[in-house]
Parts: C-alpha cells; structure tokens; sequence
C-alpha cells in the first residue's frame, strides 16, 4: 500500500497523484548513447574483441545501475493532492515526509526550462503561511500538479 493511501483520514478525497518525470533516467539513456557511439568506433577501427566485450559489458553495467536508481527515486518518491492537504514523500528506509493543509498554502511557483518546457517536467515549490515545500524538483506535468494544489 502506497504512503499516500495509508494516511488518507476519512472522508478524504484524493485530488490529483504527482510523480517524477522520466527525466530522471537521463543518465542511463546518455550513458546507453555513449556506449552504442564507443562500441561503434570499436569495431570500426579496432578488432580487438576483448577490448568490445569489456567496453559493452562496462556501459551495460552503468546503464543498468543508473536505470535502476532511476526507477528507485521515482517510485520512492510520492507527491499526492488531496481535498485537505498536499502531501510530499521520498525515502525507503529513511522517510521524509512533508504534509501542509490546504488552507495554508500561500503560493505554488513553477520553474521549467526551456528543456522542461519542451518535455514537460520542471521545479514546483509549494509556500505556506509559515512555511514552504523543499523545491520538488523534475516533476512531470508540474502546472497540472499545480492546477491541482490551486483550484480549491
């Protein structure tokens, strides 16, 4: 049972479910580009083929690793909008929690890059009357999450 459901108190409505962008997984795939490229130039202009399979066997590996902490944080991470309150997690064993009511939101910022523009994902924090969000970065749909906080 996911975080969000489980602190859910009753009567309370789930609005919207933010989640990290597959940006996230922007190390494996340069690393999966990088690869292809060295692998490439190997076999053009070496025969060496210990010295392919090492290559191939290295980049695979760190794609690999990389993918996986990739996956890791995004589903470690938890951004839920709810009639109540905007409730953020990250963390496996460690759990950092942030959870602020509704009434006390003050502003949602967005900050996106052109990048993030064009693959939409950017940078949501979330200010309160006291206190604010740590900026949640690389958000997908982050006016939509947004939107969700905002249209009370």
């Amino acid at each position: 049972m996911s975080y969000v459901k489980s602190v859910l108190q009753p009567g309370e409505k789930l609005i919207a479910m933010g989640r990290l962008s597959w940006i996230v997984y922007h190390r494996a795939i340069l690393l999966l580009i990088v690869g292809i490229i060295v692998i490439v130039l190997e076999r053009i202009y070496s025969r060496d083929t210990v010295v392919f399979l090492v290559t191939a066997a290295v980049f695979g590996v760190l794609t690999i690793i990389s993918a996986f902490q990739g996956w890791f944080q995004r589903w470690i991470t938890e951004i839920a909008v709810t009639d109540r309150r905007v409730i953020y997690k990250r963390g496996f064993i460690n759990r950092h929690t942030i959870e602020m009511n509704m009434d006390k939101v003050a502003t949602v910022d967005v900050d996106q890059s052109v990048l993030g523009r064009l693959l939409n994902y950017g940078t949501v924090t979330v200010q309160g009357t006291g206190m604010s969000f740590e900026p949640l970065r690389r958000i997908e749909a982050p006016l939509a999450l947004r939107n969700a906080i905002i249209a009370k």
